[in-house]
Protein backbone atom coordinates (compact mmCIF):
# COMPACT_ATOMS: atom_id res chain seq x y z
CA UNK A 1 0.00 0.00 0.00
CA UNK A 2 1.19 3.67 -0.86
CA UNK A 3 -0.41 7.01 0.74
CA UNK A 4 0.51 10.59 0.19
CA UNK A 5 -0.69 13.14 2.82
CA UNK A 6 -0.64 16.53 1.92
CA UNK A 7 -0.61 19.22 4.90
CA UNK A 8 -1.11 23.01 5.02
CA UNK A 9 -1.68 26.12 6.77
CA UNK A 10 -4.36 24.92 8.64
CA UNK A 11 -2.49 21.80 10.30
CA UNK A 12 0.31 24.72 11.88
CA UNK A 13 -1.87 27.45 12.80
CA UNK A 14 -3.49 25.27 15.61
CA UNK A 15 0.35 25.38 16.82
CA UNK A 16 0.33 29.00 16.81
CA UNK A 17 1.72 29.82 13.47
CA UNK A 18 0.35 32.59 11.47
CA UNK A 19 -1.63 31.88 7.93
CA UNK A 20 -0.17 33.94 5.35
CA UNK A 21 -3.33 34.00 3.53
CA UNK A 22 -6.27 36.61 5.05
CA UNK A 23 -9.22 37.18 3.95
CA UNK A 24 -8.38 40.86 2.39
CA UNK A 25 -5.44 38.80 0.54
CA UNK A 26 -2.81 40.51 3.04
CA UNK A 27 0.13 39.21 4.24
CA UNK A 28 0.24 40.43 8.11
CA UNK A 29 -1.12 44.33 6.65
CA UNK A 30 1.76 43.50 3.64
CA UNK A 31 0.77 43.35 0.08
CA UNK A 32 2.01 39.92 -1.42
CA UNK A 33 4.00 41.61 -4.21
CA UNK A 34 6.22 43.30 -1.72
CA UNK A 35 7.13 40.72 0.54
CA UNK A 36 6.48 37.04 -1.58
CA UNK A 37 7.65 37.65 -4.70
CA UNK A 38 11.56 38.29 -6.40
CA UNK A 39 10.61 41.61 -7.58
CA UNK A 40 9.38 42.85 -3.71
CA UNK A 41 12.58 41.56 -2.84
CA UNK A 42 14.66 43.50 -5.62
CA UNK A 43 12.91 46.55 -4.81
CA UNK A 44 12.92 46.60 -1.19
CA UNK A 45 15.29 43.31 0.39
CA UNK A 46 15.50 44.98 3.80
CA UNK A 47 11.31 44.68 4.40
CA UNK A 48 11.55 41.29 3.08
CA UNK A 49 14.26 40.11 5.38
CA UNK A 50 12.19 41.83 8.46
CA UNK A 51 8.99 40.42 7.27
CA UNK A 52 10.39 36.82 7.00
CA UNK A 53 13.00 37.43 10.45
CA UNK A 54 9.74 37.91 12.22
CA UNK A 55 8.22 34.85 11.24
CA UNK A 56 11.58 32.89 12.04
CA UNK A 57 11.80 34.19 15.29
CA UNK A 58 7.99 33.13 15.89
CA UNK A 59 8.44 30.12 14.53
CA UNK A 60 10.96 29.26 17.05
CA UNK A 61 8.90 30.20 19.79
CA UNK A 62 5.96 27.41 18.95
CA UNK A 63 6.25 23.18 19.12
CA UNK A 64 4.17 20.33 17.07
CA UNK A 65 1.03 19.76 18.67
CA UNK A 66 -1.44 16.27 18.29
CA UNK A 67 -1.31 16.24 14.17
CA UNK A 68 2.23 16.89 13.52
CA UNK A 69 2.82 13.87 15.87
CA UNK A 70 0.29 11.86 14.25
CA UNK A 71 1.73 12.11 11.25
CA UNK A 72 5.30 11.05 12.44
CA UNK A 73 3.60 7.93 14.14
CA UNK A 74 2.06 7.10 11.20
CA UNK A 75 5.46 7.14 9.16
CA UNK A 76 6.56 5.40 11.93
CA UNK A 77 4.29 2.68 12.62
CA UNK A 78 2.70 2.11 9.16
CA UNK A 79 3.68 -0.73 7.31
CA UNK A 80 3.27 0.73 3.65
CA UNK A 81 4.82 3.69 1.43
CA UNK A 82 3.54 7.06 3.40
CA UNK A 83 5.22 10.47 1.23
CA UNK A 84 4.64 13.58 3.28
CA UNK A 85 4.37 16.44 1.31
CA UNK A 86 3.62 19.67 2.54
CA UNK A 87 2.62 23.68 1.44
CA UNK A 88 3.92 24.48 4.86
CA UNK A 89 7.57 26.40 5.30
CA UNK A 90 7.90 25.22 9.23
CA UNK A 91 9.45 22.78 10.32
CA UNK A 92 6.85 21.02 12.63
CA UNK A 93 6.87 17.93 11.04
CA UNK A 94 10.33 17.28 11.52
CA UNK A 95 10.41 18.34 14.97
CA UNK A 96 7.60 16.40 16.02
CA UNK A 97 9.67 13.41 14.04
CA UNK A 98 8.61 13.13 10.69
CA UNK A 99 12.05 11.42 8.90
CA UNK A 100 11.16 12.90 5.42
CA UNK A 101 8.78 15.63 4.20
CA UNK A 102 8.86 17.04 1.07
CA UNK A 103 8.87 20.92 1.58
CA UNK A 104 7.03 22.51 -1.95
CA UNK A 105 7.09 25.67 -1.06
CA UNK A 106 10.80 26.16 1.09
CA UNK A 107 11.73 25.91 4.68
CA UNK A 108 11.34 29.46 6.55
CA UNK A 109 14.71 28.10 8.56
CA UNK A 110 17.43 28.05 5.53
CA UNK A 111 18.82 30.57 3.62
CA UNK A 112 19.95 30.39 0.09
CA UNK A 113 23.18 32.18 -1.77
CA UNK A 114 21.48 33.60 -5.17
CA UNK A 115 24.92 33.84 -6.02
CA UNK A 116 26.07 29.97 -5.86
CA UNK A 117 23.19 28.72 -4.96
CA UNK A 118 24.08 27.21 -1.62
CA UNK A 119 21.66 26.34 1.19
CA UNK A 120 22.01 26.96 4.57
CA UNK A 121 20.66 26.01 7.81
CA UNK A 122 19.17 29.47 9.54
CA UNK A 123 17.69 30.27 12.75
CA UNK A 124 18.84 34.08 12.65
CA UNK A 125 17.95 37.04 11.40
CA UNK A 126 19.37 37.94 7.66
CA UNK A 127 20.22 41.02 6.50
CA UNK A 128 21.37 42.97 3.18
CA UNK A 129 24.64 42.63 5.23
CA UNK A 130 24.21 38.69 5.60
CA UNK A 131 27.17 36.55 4.26
CA UNK A 132 27.18 33.25 2.13
CA UNK A 133 29.53 30.73 4.04
CA UNK A 134 30.52 28.64 0.68
CA UNK A 135 30.96 31.79 -1.06
CA UNK A 136 31.84 34.47 1.10
CA UNK A 137 29.32 36.76 -0.98
CA UNK A 138 27.60 39.87 1.03
CA UNK A 139 23.86 41.16 0.01
CA UNK A 140 23.04 37.77 -1.47
CA UNK A 141 21.06 35.90 1.01
CA UNK A 142 17.22 35.24 0.41
CA UNK A 143 14.58 32.87 2.69
CA UNK A 144 15.25 29.98 1.32
CA UNK A 145 11.00 29.97 0.50
CA UNK A 146 9.09 29.29 -2.88
CA UNK A 147 7.86 33.20 -3.97
CA UNK A 148 4.73 33.78 -6.08
CA UNK A 149 6.70 33.66 -9.63
CA UNK A 150 8.84 30.72 -8.95
CA UNK A 151 8.28 27.06 -9.67
CA UNK A 152 7.61 25.08 -6.30
CA UNK A 153 10.07 22.45 -5.22
CA UNK A 154 9.61 18.51 -5.36
CA UNK A 155 7.07 18.27 -8.29
CA UNK A 156 8.56 15.67 -9.67
CA UNK A 157 8.61 13.62 -6.76
CA UNK A 158 5.63 14.51 -5.75
CA UNK A 159 4.27 13.38 -9.13
CA UNK A 160 5.45 10.08 -9.19
CA UNK A 161 4.11 9.37 -5.68
CA UNK A 162 0.65 10.29 -6.61
CA UNK A 163 0.54 7.91 -9.50
CA UNK A 164 1.03 5.21 -7.59
CA UNK A 165 -0.88 6.05 -4.46
CA UNK A 166 -3.15 3.71 -3.01
CA UNK A 167 -4.39 6.85 -1.00
CA UNK A 168 -4.36 10.47 -0.84
CA UNK A 169 -5.41 12.81 2.49
CA UNK A 170 -5.44 16.22 2.74
CA UNK A 171 -4.96 18.29 5.83
CA UNK A 172 -5.53 21.67 6.48
CA UNK A 173 -5.39 23.24 3.12
CA UNK A 174 -7.67 26.11 1.59
CA UNK A 175 -7.59 24.29 -1.95
CA UNK A 176 -6.78 27.95 -3.45
CA UNK A 177 -3.65 27.62 -4.50
CA UNK A 178 -2.01 26.03 -7.66
CA UNK A 179 -0.53 23.19 -7.98
CA UNK A 180 -1.14 21.21 -4.82
CA UNK A 181 -5.28 22.05 -5.06
CA UNK A 182 -4.67 20.00 -8.28
CA UNK A 183 -3.56 17.32 -6.31
CA UNK A 184 -6.42 15.62 -5.71
CA UNK A 185 -7.43 15.57 -9.06
CA UNK A 186 -4.60 13.41 -10.12
CA UNK A 187 -4.61 11.05 -7.09
CA UNK A 188 -8.20 10.38 -8.22
CA UNK A 189 -7.20 9.88 -11.59
CA UNK A 190 -4.67 7.25 -10.61
CA UNK A 191 -7.42 5.63 -8.80
CA UNK A 192 -6.81 6.26 -5.27
CA UNK A 193 -9.05 7.22 -2.20
CA UNK A 194 -9.12 10.50 -1.74
CA UNK A 195 -9.83 11.96 1.99
CA UNK A 196 -10.05 15.93 3.52
CA UNK A 197 -9.29 16.52 6.81
CA UNK A 198 -9.54 19.87 7.63
CA UNK A 199 -11.86 23.26 9.58
CA UNK A 200 -13.70 24.17 6.87
CA UNK A 201 -14.81 22.86 3.50
CA UNK A 202 -12.09 24.05 1.21
CA UNK A 203 -12.27 25.31 -2.80
CA UNK A 204 -11.69 21.79 -3.80
CA UNK A 205 -14.00 19.87 -0.87
CA UNK A 206 -16.38 18.30 -4.14
CA UNK A 207 -13.74 16.46 -5.40
CA UNK A 208 -12.72 14.19 -2.48
CA UNK A 209 -14.53 11.07 -1.95
CA UNK A 210 -14.83 12.14 1.67
CA UNK A 211 -14.26 14.68 3.92
CA UNK A 212 -14.40 15.48 7.69
CA UNK A 213 -14.04 18.72 9.29
CA UNK A 214 -12.91 20.14 12.73
CA UNK A 215 -9.37 20.71 14.26
CA UNK A 216 -6.50 18.88 12.84
CA UNK A 217 -5.27 17.66 16.39
CA UNK A 218 -8.59 16.02 16.68
CA UNK A 219 -9.38 14.60 12.99
CA UNK A 220 -5.56 13.41 12.01
CA UNK A 221 -4.89 11.36 15.30
CA UNK A 222 -8.06 9.42 14.91
CA UNK A 223 -7.75 8.70 10.92
CA UNK A 224 -4.28 7.63 11.84
CA UNK A 225 -5.35 5.09 14.48
CA UNK A 226 -7.92 4.15 11.64
CA UNK A 227 -5.22 3.55 9.51
CA UNK A 228 -3.00 1.65 11.76
CA UNK A 229 -5.55 -0.35 12.30
CA UNK A 230 -6.26 -1.60 8.65
CA UNK A 231 -8.62 0.70 8.12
Amino acid sequence: MRGVVLTGAGISAESGVPVFRGDDGLWEGHRVEDVATPGGFGRDAEKVHRFYNARRRRLLEVEPNGAHRALARLAREWPGELTLVTQNIDDLHERAGSPEVLHMHGELLKSRCCLCGAVAACTGDLSRASLCGVCDGIDCLRPHVVWFGEMPFHLGEIERAMQRADWFVSIGTSGRVYPAAGFVLAAAEAGARTIELNLDPGEMSSAFDESRLGPASELVPAWVDEILAGG
